[in-house]
């Protein structure tokens, strides 16, 4: 494994088959549906083709996933995306997702640090970003830690149950 994806706590590394349980739960967690774009569960059929056809190469695909996996014990733990991959330019979405066992315990702020060295130094981007909903605060106090500034904020750009929310546009340019 590349020092670059990894330190002392954590490594990210591609989905492997034996992730399919636990991206089958993630995935079809009803609970975060609101924070992304999913409308509909997903089958392991699908989780499966997913894991056998994903490209470990952003500039092909657009975007890639990495399991956020303990060393200690290898324990995986969440995800982080990139996503919406712009070569042109040199941008990307980043997304995380950390199981609610593992939550407010720094997982996600150290995944987030270690996307950022891989994007800002081997994929030579000048910005990530992140679309954010107003209501949630955890995901934006995480980017604030990570010095991603509010660049904008979108009205109305999250469907709710009754009306429509707001989100925030978060952006880092390369240090």
């Amino acid at each position: 494994m590349s020092k670059l994806l990894e330190n002392n706590v954590l490594c990210l590394r591609s989905p492997e088959p034996e992730d399919l349980e636990v991206l089958y739960k993630w995935e079809n967690d009803t609970d975060v549906w609101k924070y992304g774009s999913a409308i509909s569960p997903y089958s392991k059929f699908v989780l499966r083709q997913y894991i056998e056809d994903a490209q470990t190469d952003i500039f092909q695909s657009k975007q890639l996933r990495f399991m956020i996996v303990l060393q200690e014990n290898k324990t995986v733990i969440g995800s982080i995306d990139l996503y919406d991959f712009d070569a042109r330019n040199s941008r990307c979405g980043v997304g995380i997702y950390i199981d609610k066992a593992w939550r407010k315990k720094g997982f996600a702020v150290e995944s987030l640090t270690l996307l950022e060295a891989y994007a800002f130094n081997f994929l030579k981007l000048n910005q990530l970003y992140a679309v954010v909903p107003q209501s949630n605060k955890t995901s934006l106090n995480l980017f604030k830690h990570n010095e991603f500034n509010h660049a904008v904020v979108l009205q109305q750009w999250i469907s709710t149950e009754d009306s429509y929310e707001d989100a925030i546009l978060v952006q880092k340019i390369k240090p």
